[in-house]
């Protein structure tokens, strides 16, 4: 048997001939019509030379005129797993679509450690900018064009995707995109940590370890955990946050939840004026709601993102 050099069970592993073996998430949906919802779904192609796509969801009922909000999706999976093509992705997102009756973009990034970050970090804003030509009517997809209002836009992850949700908020910030208009953010356990513990934090030893090799494992040419890219305390850039609304999802047997509270408390000190919800689930693990998607508590948390993504 080849020796594992990396194991990040239950994700993946690395052997020393160079195989890489991904223990979860290669499960693949085709884009078909979903039959639960009456969602339209389709695949496209952003950037082909470098194999950026994204899956668009398209609520039934919408006529040709009528323009609903744009959400923006980025999957979890520790930036080394998972696809917008994944099962839970596709049943979890078919859902948003139907019941918030918005627009998705689930973006296709590229993995590492083929991809290292911050390449994901790059495609994501890269097919934001192909989402964005769409607004003043350059862009040639007509779900995009006849049906998302780019007024109300809002973007969304779980994990590895809410820790990118994040950053891309920030870069719209600073950076802006014409005829578009950032509403809120939403994040589902995001995956941030810190070099220091923080309250609570210091009862799982085991959990700082795996989040800091998994970490540098993704992104080799990191600082460690006080790299802003997974610490938002250490960013001179917070307060640029380009939206006015955050809602944060954590888990209460999830190590990452002390971060998602934490983040509140650093976007609050920081400046940033807009308004953040933190909201915990008793009970749940990482990312529940996308295992157990007509369970209590994830229907709950659909009910209060469907909220979340219809405010005016």
């Amino acid at each position: 048997m080849a020796e594992i050099v990396h194991d990040f069970f239950p994700l993946m592993r690395v052997y020393k001939d160079g195989r890489i073996e991904r223990l979860m998430g290669e499960g693949f949906v085709p884009p078909e019509l979903d039959p639960e919802t009456g969602v339209q779904i389709k695949d496209i192609e952003i950037d082909p030379e470098i194999n950026l796509s994204a899956r668009l969801y398209l609520p039934k009922n919408v006529d040709t005129v009528q323009k609903i909000p744009l959400f923006v999706y980025f999957h979890g999976g520790g930036f080394v797993i998972e696809s917008a093509s994944s099962p839970s992705y596709h049943k979890h997102l078919s859902t948003v679509a139907a019941e918030a009756k918005v627009v998705i973009v689930s973006v296709n990034y590229r993995l590492a450690p083929e991809y290292p970050l911050p390449i994901a970090y790059e495609d994501t804003w890269l097919a934001l900018k192909w989402v964005a030509s769409h607004a003043n009517g350059d862009g040639h997809e007509p779900w995009l064009k006849d049906h998302a209002d780019f007024n109300r836009v809002y973007f969304g992850g779980d994990s590895a995707g809410g820790n990118i949700a994040h950053h891309i908020a920030i870069r719209v910030g600073l950076e802006k995109l014409d005829g578009v208009k950032l509403e809120g953010i939403f994040l589902a356990c995001p995956f941030f940590w810190g070099k220091d513990p923080i309250d609570g934090e210091g009862e799982n030893l085991g959990a700082k370890d795996f989040v800091e090799k998994l970490w540098l494992f993704a992104n080799p040419n990191s600082s460690g955990l006080d790299d802003p890219l997974i610490n938002p305390e250490k960013d001179p850039k917070l307060s640029s946050l380009g939206c006015d609304k955050v809602l944060v999802y954590v888990a209460g047997k999830d190590p990452l939840r002390f971060r998602g509270f934490y983040y509140k408390e650093v976007l609050e000190k920081n400046g940033w004026p807009g308004t953040v919800e933190v909201v915990e689930v008793k009970d749940e693990e990482h990312v529940f709601h996308l295992f157990a998607t007509e369970a209590e508590n994830a229907m709950g948390m659909m009910k209060k993102l469907v909220s979340f993504l219809n405010q005016s």
